[in-house]
């Protein structure tokens, strides 16, 4: 069946959350003396293994959006003499260099524009519904989505089936004449793959394909390539009828 409905993850797939975090952290480590002093990588690395874990947490409703940002940088900044009561104002200021610096992944925009004229587009993401609104305009994304499904709006994050089914639902399109590309590999692949979707895997750091079956990407670029991986037709050009 010819695809109809390009379905999208939003972070670290449309969106460079990974390289809009490297560079709102070594910002905000460069306003303290006593982040400065350490290790850049080991402070993004255990940045990132705290926003996995609590997101997680988040997502369960363990925690509201504040306790969680809270308990996040106690632990990431306790180990380096940050005291509790300094963590608000340092977290409220990294979420705004945060904010500031976020920008599209290389290429996201180009696709979505190529796409658009073609096949139905919506993003599927495990995130608020408003903070993803907001990032898709700032991205100035937003004129290439036709409906944006998130976790909080359905009530079930990636790889639930249902959020997948709710998206197709608004789309009007069955998951035969779908595919799904995202960056995560048990949200967005398995998750696809539970709901009858055909995934593509962004697979930005080259790890090991676990099915070899479930076509990959390294990146949205060059577009041909992309156009041609996703869709399975090869690309035209801009402007070109898809047949």
């Amino acid at each position: 069946m010819s695809i109809t409905t390009v379905l999208f993850d939003l972070d670290d797939t449309l969106f460079d959350h990974i390289g809009t975090a490297r560079a709102a952290l070594a910002a905000t480590a460069a306003t303290d003396p006593r982040l400065r002093a350490a290790d850049p990588e080991a402070l993004y690395q255990h940045y990132c293994e705290l926003l996995e874990e609590i997101h997680t947490q988040l997502l369960a409703g363990r925690y509201t959006y504040e306790e969680a940002r809270q308990l996040r940088f106690e632990r990431l900044l306790g180990p380096y003499g940050v005291g509790a009561a300094e963590v608000p104002a340092i977290a409220q200021a990294h979420y705004g260099r945060y904010q500031q610096l976020r920008r599209p992944l290389p290429g996201a925009r180009a696709l979505l524009e190529a796409l658009k004229p073609h096949y139905r587009i919506g993003v599927v993401t495990n995130n608020r519904t408003v903070e993803q609104v907001d990032k898709l305009r700032h991205l100035g994304l937003e004129p290439f989505v036709d409906v944006l499904i998130t976790s909080e709006d359905v009530g079930v994050p990636k790889p639930d089936p249902r959020i997948f089914q709710a998206a197709l639902a608004r789309l009007g399109a069955r998951p035969a004449e779908a595919v799904l590309v995202g960056d995560n590999w048990t949200a967005d692949a398995v998750g696809a793959l539970g709901a009858g979707i055909r995934p593509v895997w962004l697979n930005r750091t080259g790890a090991p394909r676990p099915l070899a079956h479930v076509q990959e990407l390294a990146g949205l670029a060059p577009l041909p390539a992309v156009w041609q991986t996703i869709t399975g037709r090869a690309y035209a050009g801009a402007g070109a009828p898809v047949g």
